[in-house]
Order: structure tokens, then C-alpha cells, then sequence
């Protein structure tokens, strides 16, 4: 059995690791470098970089970061966030990213997933989707879950594995900041579906939720931000405790 992964997620604005709401009443929490060293330290096995900056400089002081990040860090780190062209992606990968994330432009342009696959290869590339229950139906939100699209999400999974993800980190914005837990019944049913690996992200309150999202949900790995910032829990204690669980994970 291959081992489950946890991936601490940090948003960065302006070079800062920041924190909040709906990217609402963000506080600074340290250097983005730092933090992402601590976390290595504890055992996290990846790191997610989305930057949150609104301006053109501030893409160009987070393609600054993400070199640092590269000579500072000695885990696999993925980044987002902005990226919408094959360029932007070129960008970020030649400095050092070792993955990147797309979302909202993907939607826009599906065909970017291929032109960054065929130039990079499916293991550079993660499809990011927000998915939110409307009606019965798992619908792809963009814009941070603020837009509703009409494309159904096992659709649109399917489709991004065949024109070459390497991972599916799937959000679901019904749960995303309740912190009541993961639906591990949509994650179960995505993992049947596609055999690429599947990031569960959002909902994440409690060990047990994790535990479950890995074992009940069949997620490939946890991506998770409020209970590492703000010092709920330590990566590695988390994985003691999920090997309690009898979860499989590097420790």
C-alpha cells in the first residue's frame, strides 16, 4: 500500500504567508520560507505555495519566493494560484517549482492542461477543482467558489486526467471552512473513477476527519492550513495519531 500523504497549504500575498477567511481579514503569519522549512521539519511529505496577490508585482515577487523556496526546502512543493497561461506555468516551473496547480483557467481553457503536460509531463501538473452540490449534482465553481459553472465534476475530472493531469486536489465549497469533516462518499466515488491520485481539501476540524477522508474517502493525501497555522496540531503528531488509525503514512 502506498503510504497517504500530508500536505500543509500556504497562502502567500505580497511574499508573506497570510491567513484568514475567504482570503478576508488576512494576518500575517511569517515568512513563507520559514514556515515551509518548520513543516518539512515536522515530516510533511509536500507543500502547497497559492498565491493570493491581486497585482503584477506581486506575481513577480512570488516567482522571487519560489526560487527561494527551491534552494531552502527539500520536500516536493506544488504552487497556484494566477496561473493561466502555459507561460505562467513555464515561469514558476523553471525557477524551481516542482509542481504547479490550475484551476479557474482551466476551466476557462482546458486545452492548457495539455500543452503544460506535453511540455512538462502529467506529474507536473495538478487540476485543482472547487465543487459545490446544486440540486443533486457536484457542479465546478471558479473564482474561489464564488462563480457556478454548468460542468459536472466527475465529467470534468475524467476529462482532466485524459488530457493529462497527474493529480485531482478537489475541494468541496459545501464543506470547505466548517471544519465538520470531509464528504468521504464523493471523495470514495471520484477515486473509483479516476486512477490518478486524489488531494482531499477543505473541512478538515478534527484527526478523526483526516483519518477518515484516507481510509473511508480513499484520498491519495490531506491538504490542510488552519490546524498547522495556527498550531492545533504539528504535522508529525498527526501522523502518529493516523497510524492509530492504522493509516499507512511516512513518519
Amino acid at each position: 500500500m502506498v503510504a497517504k500523504r500530508i500536505i500543509p497549504c500556504l497562502d502567500v500575498k505580497e511574499g508573506r504567508t497570510v491567513k484568514g477567511v475567504n482570503f478576508v481579514g488576512l494576518q500575517d503569519v511569517g515568512d513563507a520560507v520559514e514556515l515551509g522549512r518548520a513543516y518539512a521539519a515536522q515530516g510533511a511529505d509536500e507543500l502547497v505555495y497559492l498565491d493570493i496577490s491581486a497585482t503584477v508585482e506581486g506575481r513577480n515577487t512570488f516567482t522571487s519566493l519560489v526560487e527561494r523556496i527551491a534552494q531552502n526546502i527539500n520536500i516536493p512543493f506544488t504552487v497556484g494560484g494566477g496561473i493561466s497561461t502555459i507561460d505562467d506555468a513555464a515561469r514558476l516551473l523553471d525557477v524551481g517549482a516542482d509542481k504547479i496547480s490550475i484551476n479557474s483557467a482551466a476551466v476557462r481553457n482546458p486545452s492548457l492542461i495539455d500543452e503544460i503536460a506535453a511540455k512538462y509531463g502529467s506529474q507536473f501538473v495538478v487540476l485543482a477543482i472547487d465543487a459545490k452540490r446544486v440540486d443533486g449534482r457536484y457542479l465546478i465553481t471558479t473564482h474561489g467558489g464564488r462563480q457556478l459553472t454548468n460542468r459536472e465534476l466527475f465529467a470534468w475530472a475524467r476529462e482532466g486526467q485524459e488530457r493529462g493531469a497527474g493529480e485531482i486536489l478537489l475541494t468541496s465549497m459545501d464543506h470547505d471552512g466548517t471544519r465538520e469533516g470531509y464528504p468521504c462518499d464523493l471523495f470514495a466515488e471520484l477515486s473509483q473513477q479516476l486512477s490518478i491520485p486524489i488531494i482531499a481539501s477543505g473541512g478538515a476540524g478534527s484527526v478523526e476527519d483526516i483519518a477518515d477522508v484516507l481510509s473511508k474517502g480513499r484520498a491519495d493525501a490531506a491538504l490542510a492550513a488552519s490546524i498547522f497555522h495556527y498550531g492545533e496540531i504539528t504535522v508529525g503528531e498527526l501522523k502518529r495519531r493516523l497510524k492509530e488509525y492504522g493509516i499507512k503514512v511516512r513518519v
